[in-house]
């Protein structure tokens, strides 16, 4: 008999909750896991449950790689140099629900959703039967995770909100439902009408403090900042933005130290940060580190899958004293007479792969959110209303190049405001979902291939048939109903 992922997730009361990465959904759990139904007992369990969360989502189908690849080859600020290397689709939007439809962001995000779920049940059992344990910043996290995985899923799965709501998103499930339950997809508004509440729900139970690897609650009211960019709800994202820039306790790096803050973890920007560890969740060769690097750079088996497209490159070439060209370097096509700084470093530490002070280079902390894209937010959430206060958030990223004149309410604009979170948000998954909410045209670096592309055209919009991927073909089959609601194109 097949299961689909969220028929398995209905069943969380009798599988065992896995809290180390790369095992199968129903491989023999490890040690350090602990029983969905009756393990969790005390607040240190729910805490190993929220260690295994964390660690999850460093799967390499999710912050580990995929996903910040997904954001960035989608959104045309990555290409790639030559057909076959590898994710090639994520570029080239070659997929169908058979084949290269990236099933691994749906199972993945679902089964550690599974997690968070089981846990929420758990705890809210436990303090309806009295007791006396102080559960409340685990919940806090784990419906902050469990917002955050939504909001996730239903961008790459769903129409963009401001596109059309009433369209699909993606099954909801908040507790184990019957053995028979075969969930169907949400509307784009009913999904995000739960990532808000669970992050409204959470806030109040998150300490304010910073606790390295883990949500707080200014990782809740920054995901609240992104959510409300995202659904087009201007004023309530300034204010998460203002609550975090303001009362937060986050400094950001001086110009003169942007760069050498990759090397770092847990640095003075860090809101959510997903701690990377050797031996444990460090991927190696399948590292997000490895996939961004020039070709053969510290290690054969790095193949040069991406690199930064001519028109990101012609944003940052807006200033060349630009401190971001920092964690760049030369990519396989650069040459004397046409050098080419194509080549990310950011989660190699640095252009001389230091990594971030661990044993490996590859095991690199995985910066989620950040101060800088608050300060961002914050820019573009307040231009409709107030382009002075615009401009001032802007300007503090924009001194990152010292050669542009400062923003002014004169001067600023959308595009300019969207041209800096291009070059300082760079690699980390952001550029397609902006020129999604905002129905921007994204255009292709296709001339590095000197092909074109038979599976899209070199300039799509949010209309593109294939801008959402498709519901696996292994879902369906295992729930028929939701064959019926799968995306158009597909």
């Amino acid at each position: 008999m097949k299961y689909s992922i969220i028929y398995i997730m209905m069943l969380a009361g009798g599988i065992t909750i896995i809290s180390s990465c790369g095992k199968g959904f129903l491989d023999v759990a490890p040690t350090n896991s602990v029983n969905a139904s009756d393990a969790v007992k005390t607040a240190a369990d729910a805490r190993v449950m929220i260690n295994g969360i964390m660690r999850n989502m460093t799967d390499a189908n999710y912050y580990g790689r995929n996903f910040f690849l997904y954001g960035d080859a989608k959104g045309g600020d990555l290409t790639i140099y030559s057909q076959g290397r590898g994710l090639d689709a994520l570029y080239t939007f070659n997929h169908t629900a058979n084949s290269n439809s990236f099933s691994g962001f749906w199972s993945v995000i679902y089964n550690n959703i599974l997690q968070a779920n089981s846990l929420i049940v758990n705890i809210n059992k436990l303090k309806a039967g009295g007791s006396t344990e102080n559960f409340d910043n685990s919940l806090g996290q784990a419906l902050t995770a469990r917002a955050l995985m939504y909001f996730d899923l239903v961008r790459i799965y769903g129409k963009s909100y401001a596109d059309n709501k009433a369209s699909y998103g993606v099954p909801i499930a908040t507790e184990p439902l019957s053995a028979s339950a075969q969930p169907l997809r949400a509307t784009v508004e009913q999904t995000y009408a739960q990532i808000v509440k669970d992050l409204t729900d959470a806030a109040p139970l998150l300490a304010k403090t910073k606790t390295n690897g883990y949500l707080n609650y200014y990782g809740n009211r920054s995901i609240q900042a992104r959510v409300y960019l995202t659904m087009g709800d201007y004023a309530a994202a300034l204010q998460a933005a203002e609550d975090v820039i303001t009362n937060g306790g986050y400094t950001l790096y001086s110009p003169a130290n942007w760069v050498a803050s990759w090397r770092s973890q847990f640095g003075t920007e860090s809101i959510f940060e997903l701690g990377v560890f050797p031996n444990e969740s460090d991927l190696g060769t399948a590292s997000l580190g490895f996939y961004l690097r020039r070709r053969a750079h510290g290690n054969s088996n790095v193949l040069g899958w991406f690199g930064a497209s001519d028109y990101f490159l012609s944003r940052l070439k807006q200033d060349p004293n630009d401190v971001r060209w920092g964690v760049m370097l030369a990519d396989e096509i650069s040459t004397t007479a046409n050098p080419r700084l194509g080549a990310c470093y950011k989660y190699s530490g640095s252009t001389t792969l230091t990594g971030d002070g661990k044993a490996t280079v590859t095991a690199v902390n995985i910066k989620v959110i950040r101060l800088s894209e608050i300060y961002l937010i914050a820019a573009e959430a307040a231009f409709p209303t107030d382009k002075t206060k615009a401009a001032t958030y802007l300007n503090v990223i924009r001194n990152r190049a010292p050669g542009l004149a400062a923003a002014t309410a004169a001067t600023i604009t959308e595009d300019m405001i969207l041209d800096e979170r291009s070059k300082e948000l760079f690699a980390e998954g952001h550029r397609y979902f902006d020129m999604l909410r905002l129905n921007r045209p994204i255009t292709f670096n296709d001339e590095i291939l000197g092909l074109t592309i038979p599976t899209r055209p070199k300039t799509i919009d949010r209309s593109f048939e294939k801008a959402i991927l498709p519901i696996p073909i292994g879902e369906i089959n295992a729930n028929p109903g939701i064959g019926d609601q799968q995306n158009p194109g597909y």
